[in-house]
């Protein structure tokens, strides 16, 4: 799966479905029009037979009789503001991220510090999963009212992506299928189709006000009909009224019919994608089948109580709803033909639930509940060149997880265990930042406990050991795992944090390339899970981000030589990837290409269109594979640009 082809695909789907709703849109206007008319002509009718006409146009003028612009007009308007502003206001209800959409239907967020077994492996799969893919560790609901098995993921970025399952699919899976289902929601968020998930539903409430609206009115006039039950005269407004109420509910119900169709075909197309791709990450169809085989054995399969997620029901690994079109409307494929597209062989039988298991006399890695999951040894990664995890960006290979595994496997316990907490993900993330220099890392100390307080600085001492014996391997996996946590620091305290990691990164006087990739990154993430819907495209010539391009490629050249020679080399490596505007791309000098400069840069290119963005990460890729060899800090400097464009890189290993 190529993750920038995946993404034009999903930019394609969404020009596609504007078009198919503007469709039914106007669809939903020409019926309303046709009723009006139908409408009008009666009471023009009515008012010819009691010799009422005049100023009505005679009946033989055909094309008047039928065709009124002055009728169509207010009636187009109206449809278009009201299916307008139920988008918007829907929309608007989403723009909080995946958390709100969690939320909303009743999810309760797993605490990154649970000590509970099934949520603890829950989390360790996801762990697992985002680190192999490159994807900020998404926070992670649990459905605690839901006893079938489903799971959905959401959000508007992979920056605020949450992964929600029901207590059913915690309680009834397995280790493997638990991988499988997790792997087909994170297929969706590389993929593109959580946006796509939130247009959708925006769109349809905005036809389905229309219907809403039309039996608001009925409704009303129900009520209040004993009132004029006994006055003939107010009788025939009312019933002039109910007959506009029930017109104006057919033509928006009739609207969202159609729109339901669109909807759950595109949705059906998805789940097949985000099949195939969960069995391509993992290489265990076994995992992915294994589940859809239990949803069919198990009594209440994947069905979803709630009535607030019906609005939502595309989102889900597995069909969660019923209704009377279940055939037109079904989101979802077939269980049995998902099962066979993954497993030709497939027999038609679904799961029996076994007996139970006393998991109490298994190990805690045979249980399936240990970060990693041997029994053999994972694969090793041999180094990686740049342009090949480039390659990578948006996918997850068997080999990737399985590096994600060995690697979440050996970090140290006391820093996993303190990336999941509340109060001491932030000291983490300070004592990340700790300068080897025993001096330097005093002052940082003193930093510590001046802006944050006497405890953050105990916790950091208890912490100190385990920090400076880490990795550097290990530095923005764990950052990446503390996100999770510091998306919730409230937003009157998260200044505070980020002046104190600021003062640490320039405690020297300096700053190392290191230092700005995990701020940078982290910053970056911070910024776009808060506001998930301010990401927008505002860039589409290469011309327009040239200067940048130069800045970046110049900064990466110099990454990891001094020697200028070397350093032009891999920057003309580098742009020769950019043909269009290689005449253009200059190697500029270390004081004018800063890492100052650069963070401007990486802000203008995060508002790029998806092609400028690829184009320049496959440049950066090989300006810092030029040398054939691909040193800690380039990884990490081309990791946290990768970041910044918002496109998922994982790990090089």
């Amino acid at each position: 799966m190529d993750f920038f082809e995946a993404q034009a695909r999903a930019r394609k789907r969404t020009s596609r479905l504007v078009a198919l709703f503007s469709l039914a849109v106007l669809g939903t206007i020409l019926a309303g029009y046709v009723a009006a008319l139908f409408f009008v002509l009666h009471v023009e009718d009515n008012r010819r037979e009691t010799g009422d006409d005049f100023g009505l146009p005679p009946v033989e003028a055909r094309a008047q009789r039928y065709w009124r612009p002055g009728l169509l007009g207010p009636i187009a308007l109206g449809t278009v503001v009201i299916v307008g502003l139920g988008s918007l206001y829907k929309w608007n209800q989403f723009r909080g991220g995946g958390a709100a959409v969690a939320e909303s239907v009743g999810g309760r967020r797993i605490e990154p510090g649970t000590v509970q077994p099934r949520e603890r492996q829950l989390l360790n799969v996801v762990e697992e999963m985002a680190i192999a893919s490159g994807v900020p560790v998404p926070a992670v609901y649990l459905l605690d009212d839901e006893a079938a098995i489903n799971a959905f993921a959401a959000g508007l970025t992979s920056h605020d992506a949450v992964v929600a399952v029901t207590r059913g699919t915690l309680e009834k899976l397995s280790r493997d299928e638990l991988q499988g289902v997790v792997a087909h929601e994170f297929s969706h968020i590389l993929n593109g189709d959580m946006r796509l998930n939130v247009r959708l539903s925006s769109i349809i409430f905005g036809i389905l006000l229309i219907g809403l609206i039309g039996r608001t009115i009925l409704h009303g006039i129900f009520r209040s009909r004993l009132r004029v039950s006994g006055n003939r005269k107010g009788l025939g407004p009312i019933l002039g009224l109910a007959a506009i109420g029930l017109a104006v509910m057919i033509v928006g119900y009739v609207g969202y019919f159609f729109g339901r169709l669109i909807q759950s075909a595109v949705s059906r197309q998805r789940e097949y994608l985000a099949d195939a791709s969960a069995v391509q990450f993992t290489r265990n169809p076994t995992g992915l089948t294994g589940a859809l085989k239990k949803i069919g054995g198990y009594a209440l399969g994947s069905a979803i109580n709630s009535d607030k997620g019906a609005a939502i029901g595309h989102f889900f690994f597995a069909q969660g709803f019923r209704s009377a079109f279940d055939g037109l409307w079904a989101t979802h494929p077939p269980l049995d033909e998902r099962i066979r597209a993954i497993d030709p062989h497939f027999d038609g039988q679904h799961f029996k639930p076994p007996q139970m298991v006393d998991v109490a006399q298994e190990s805690f890695v045979s249980a399936g509940l240990a970060p990693g999951r041997p029994p053999s040894p994972p694969p090793r990664f041999r180094p990686a060149a740049a342009t090949t995890a480039v390659a990578n960006v948006g996918t997850v290979s068997p080999a990737q997880l399985a590096n994600a595994q060995l690697l979440l496997a050996s970090v140290p316990a006391t820093l996993r265990e303190a990336a999941r907490t509340a109060e001491t993900a932030p000291v983490l993330v300070f004592g990340l930042l700790l300068a080897p220099a025993p001096a330097l890392r005093a002052r940082q100390r003193e930093i510590v406990a001046t802006k944050s307080g006497a405890d953050s600085r105990q916790r950091l001492a208890a912490l100190e050991p385990a920090l400076l014996a880490v990795r550097p391997e290990h530095r923005l996996p764990l950052l990446h795992l503390a996100l999770p946590v510091l998306r919730g620091i409230p937003a009157d305290s998260l200044s505070a944090f980020l002046d104190t990691l600021d003062e640490l990164v320039h405690a020297d006087a300096q700053v190392s390339t290191y230092e700005f990739a995990l701020q940078k990154l982290l910053v970056h993430a911070l910024a776009i899970g808060r506001t998930p819907g301010a990401a927008v495209v505002q860039y589409h010539s290469f011309h327009a981000v040239a200067d940048e391009i130069s800045v970046v490629l110049s900064v990466l050249a110099r990454a990891a030589t001094s020697d200028p020679d070397n350093a032009q080399h891999a920057f003309a490596a580098g742009a020769g990837q950019l043909v269009s505007i290689e005449s253009r791309l200059q190697y500029l000098d270390e004081s004018i290409a800063t890492l100052a400069r650069m963070d401007g840069a990486l802000d203008k290119l995060a508002a790029a269109s998806f092609p400028i963005k690829q184009r320049t990460l496959t440049a950066a890729a090989h300006t810092v594979g030029a040398d054939g060899q691909i040193l800690i800090t380039e990884a990490e400097l081309l990791r946290a640009i990768a970041a910044a464009l918002d496109c998922p890189m994982p790990a090089l290993a």
